[in-house]
């Protein structure tokens, strides 16, 4: 037992899963503040304690061995364990947090939401950074993995996740100002008719919509496709494709940009937009307050406004 309590630190089982996280010495010292030899002389301690190198260079960069894989999930439930036990009976804060949150949506998502979200961290949570990253042309499971806090989109609900509604929406058509289209109602031929510039991380040519048409008989014009809607969008500002937005999330780039909305003549289906995140932060203030600040931020930016 002595020598067990010897070799036992919490503070490097912080700092294991602040290391295992990151994936390099660097980013863990600038997360917990300490200097990049500091950093080092504590992976020395882990290494140690643990009879394994944690994790070894690859090129510029260094990965992680099979043992720190295999024990990744675990390292980090046991610390927002003890975050919770050791905190449960402190009045939570956001003033007094420090670390990063690393949000994952669509690009278009992050732009209408992370200027506001940012702008909330500088004023209640000073010490909190926000990492956004974009999603990628496949399913990355970066939830199960603990490599992002919070997940915002089209979301089915998976084993060890949370999934929370967060506004339903819809899709609508866009074009430029000018357009044969602009301003006026259009007929199912005319929209078909006209050339359409669809958004997809996938790549897919062929989607819902086309599904809806081919059951009528028809078919659309597709010029081809992008993987965000804000690429989309700048596109069909300086052509006359017909691109899409969804009518309340990305309401604020569709007016930024001036473009006209032109309502598609099909029943179209409820957008669902859903945050989630994983079952080992649902007793976590600090991610239930991150929680409630995007949850609150994607309402106000949707707003009930109609359109214009």
């Amino acid at each position: 037992m002595r020598l067990m309590q010897s070799r036992l630190d919490l503070n490097l089982l912080v700092a294991l899963d602040v290391l295992l996280d990151e994936g390099s010495v660097t980013g863990a010292a600038e997360r917990l503040h300490l200097s990049s030899p500091a950093m080092s002389r504590t992976l020395a301690r882990i290494r140690k304690a643990l009879g394994d190198p944690v994790l070894v260079r690859s090129g510029r960069g260094m990965v992680p061995t099979p043992r720190a894989l295999a024990m990744r999930t675990e390292v980090h439930d046991l610390v927002q364990r003890a975050y919770t036990l050791f905190s449960a009976d402190d009045a939570f804060s956001p003033g007094t947090l420090e670390g990063t949150f690393t949000l994952q949506a669509e690009e278009g998502t992050i732009a209408v939401l992370s200027g506001p979200l940012l702008e909330r961290m500088a004023r209640d949570a000073p010490g909190v950074t926000l990492r956004f990253l974009g999603e990628g042309p496949r399913d990355t499971h970066l939830l199960r993995r603990a490599s992002i806090d919070l997940e915002i989109g089209i979301i089915t609900e998976a084993t060890g996740t949370r999934v929370e509604p967060l506004l339903e929406d819809r899709f609508s058509s866009v074009v430029r100002p000018g357009h044969p289209l602009a301003g006026r109602e259009v007929t199912l031929d005319e929209w078909c008719a006209t050339t359409q510039l669809t958004n997809t991380r996938r790549g897919r040519i062929a989607g819902p919509i086309d599904e809806l048409l081919a059951g009528m008989g028809r078919s659309r014009s597709v010029a081809g496709t992008v993987p965000t809607v804000s690429t989309a969008l700048l596109v069909v500002r300086e052509t006359d494709l017909m691109g899409f937005a969804a009518e309340r999330l990305h309401r604020p780039l569709v007016e930024r940009l001036g473009l006209v909305w032109v309502p598609i003549p099909l029943p179209m289906p409820p957008l669902r937009l859903s945050m989630a995140w994983h079952a080992r932060y649902d007793a976590d203030p600090a991610h239930a307050w991150l929680r409630r600040c995007v949850r609150e931020t994607t309402a106000d930016v949707a707003g009930d406004v109609a359109r214009g």
